[in-house]
């Protein structure tokens, strides 16, 4: 079993059924993660906001990517409030930090405190991404999962079980890898995170399990190294 995990999650995992957040989701997720805080795991969240808005795409309506990129960065934040209520409706402990400062919301990220909380058994989850435009959500993982020394990442998958060689649901043939190392990732230019992300798992040797959240019981399996999805090593 993992110590200390970075689950990331994205914004449209949380989404379902034509709505923005879906209650039955959230309330799912919420069980999940307590399970794997009552085993002792030291938790914490990144979670996206691709179910609100994608900074990317607001350059279509004339939006300037910096711009464009703080507006997807409140999204994250929507969906990390929307976490922590779903948690602390069940008695779990939780502290939402965001890397844009909004005190009346949330705490600042300050990493001592984010450590302490988790060696608190509290669930950390962190919102606004890097607090800077152009990276990623993604990008935002890799950085807080080496800042807290986690284990691995738990790339959570909205209705995939891992890495192809390409899109499953595009290509029935498609192959999948039970497990890779990073520079394989970046030589066949496989989408799993952007370059950025990989780049800075496989420099500061964190493991990478991508697997399908939307099997009940997945998180639980992949805390504790029984999942079936795709595991990412700097040695493969």
């Amino acid at each position: 079993m993992y110590k200390r995990v970075l689950l990331k999650l994205s914004g449209e995992a949380l989404s379902g059924e034509g709505k923005l957040l879906n209650q039955d989701v959230l309330a799912r997720l919420a069980k999940e993660l307590k399970q794997i805080q009552e085993q002792g795991v030291q938790l914490a969240i990144v979670v996206g906001g691709g179910n609100i808005i994608r900074g990317k795409e607001m350059a279509e309506l004339g939006v300037k990517r910096t711009q464009g990129d703080y507006m997807g960065m409140l999204g994250t934040v929507i969906n990390a409030l929307a976490v922590q209520n779903a948690l602390e409706q069940i008695g779990v402990q939780t502290r939402v930090q965001t890397a844009v400062e909004m005190q009346k919301v949330a705490e600042p990220f300050i990493l001592r405190r984010a450590v302490r909380h988790l060696e608190k058994g509290r669930i950390v989850i962190f919102g606004a991404g890097t607090g800077s435009p152009y990276f990623s959500t993604d990008t935002t993982a890799a950085l807080r999962a080496s800042e807290i020394d986690a284990d691995v990442i738990l790339m959570a998958k909205n209705g995939v079980d891992g890495v192809y060689d390409s899109d499953p649901k595009k290509n029935p043939d498609a192959k999948k890898y039970d497990k890779l190392n990073y520079m394989d990732v970046l030589n066949e230019g496989l989408q799993v995170m952007d370059s950025t992300a990989i780049s800075m798992c496989m420099d500061n040797d964190i493991d990478l399990v991508v697997f399908n959240m939307n099997e009940p019981g997945n998180i639980v399996k992949a805390v504790n190294q029984q999942v079936n999805g795709t595991l990412i090593t700097k040695k493969g």
